[in-house]
């Protein structure tokens, strides 16, 4: 049996000179992977996170390694629209404009239906689909006044597919990111900015272990072609390609990054 391990991909260059900016990318999950592969590739990089003390030791290791003048971060609750302004901001400010937009910000939970709570669901949705439309709605804004195009890449989830107990309020929400998309990607079109997503069958990361049990965690692994779940930066390799020019043709598209087969 061939070795089932991912082998890291260098840098390219795919995103010389251009300005993104990552919402959740503090930490070890596939915001941070992101952060790092769109370096790697040439971009200078705003970060943002609802976690400030995981932010500022985030910022600061990737300055230590890419070059403070490339790197900055920011606060940010997506759930908050000035927080979301100030972010996008702070990318036109130290870096000129804005020519990528990655919507990594999430929440997850586990409750059967029967048994969900208002507030609940209302958490769930808020976080990983309004968000997500806040920070496109206000990227979309800049995009099309700035005039020089570019690329939003959302992170949306095989859930939004597939039924999974317990998780009617993520699906939902990522089934919501998957339309967001769809429809935000025909209105950008006519100003050159493409709007694709990622959905992520299972992505080996420390916060995901908090939201589910071993046991399942296990079960998933399983089920996935490899027997093991993607690296955060294996999915961050997919979110570079959407944002590059390798993928100038597709927009609207939802990609799945999953070796899971029903």
């Amino acid at each position: 049996m061939t070795d089932n391990k991912a082998r890291y991909v260098p840098g390219h260059g795919l995103l010389a000179g251009r300005s993104a900016v990552v919402t959740a990318a503090a930490g070890s999950g596939i915001g941070g992977a992101t952060a790092r592969r769109l370096l790697e590739e040439g971009a200078s990089v705003v970060l943002g996170d609802a976690h400030a003390t995981r932010l500022r030791e985030t910022v600061a290791a990737l300055g230590a390694r890419f070059g403070t003048d490339r790197v900055a971060g920011l606060p940010c609750d997506v759930t908050r629209e000035a927080e979301v302004a100030a972010l996008l901001d702070l990318a036109e400010e130290r870096h000129g404009g804005l020519d990528t937009l990655v919507n990594n910000a999430g929440l997850g939970g586990t409750a059967d239906l029967a048994d969900m709570t208002d507030e609940q669901w209302h958490a769930v949705l808020d976080t990983s689909l309004t968000g997500t439309f806040r920070c496109t709605r206000a990227a979309l804004r800049r995009m099309r006044a700035a005039g020089r195009g570019g690329a939003l890449v959302n992170n949306a989830s095989v859930l939004g597919w597939r039924a999974q107990r317990g998780q009617a309020h993520y699906a939902a929400a990522k089934a919501g990111v998957m339309a967001l998309t769809r429809c935000a990607a025909v209105e950008a079109a006519a100003y050159g900015v493409r709007v694709n997503a990622v959905a992520p069958s299972l992505a080996a990361h420390p916060h995901l272990a908090r939201t589910t049990t071993p046991e399942l965690l296990a079960e998933l692994a399983r089920r996935e072609a490899y027997g093991r779940p993607a690296e955060p930066w294996e999915v961050a390799n997919v979110i570079v390609f959407l944002a590059s020019d390798y993928s100038s043709y597709m927009t609207g598209e939802t990609v799945s990054v999953s070796s899971q087969h029903p």
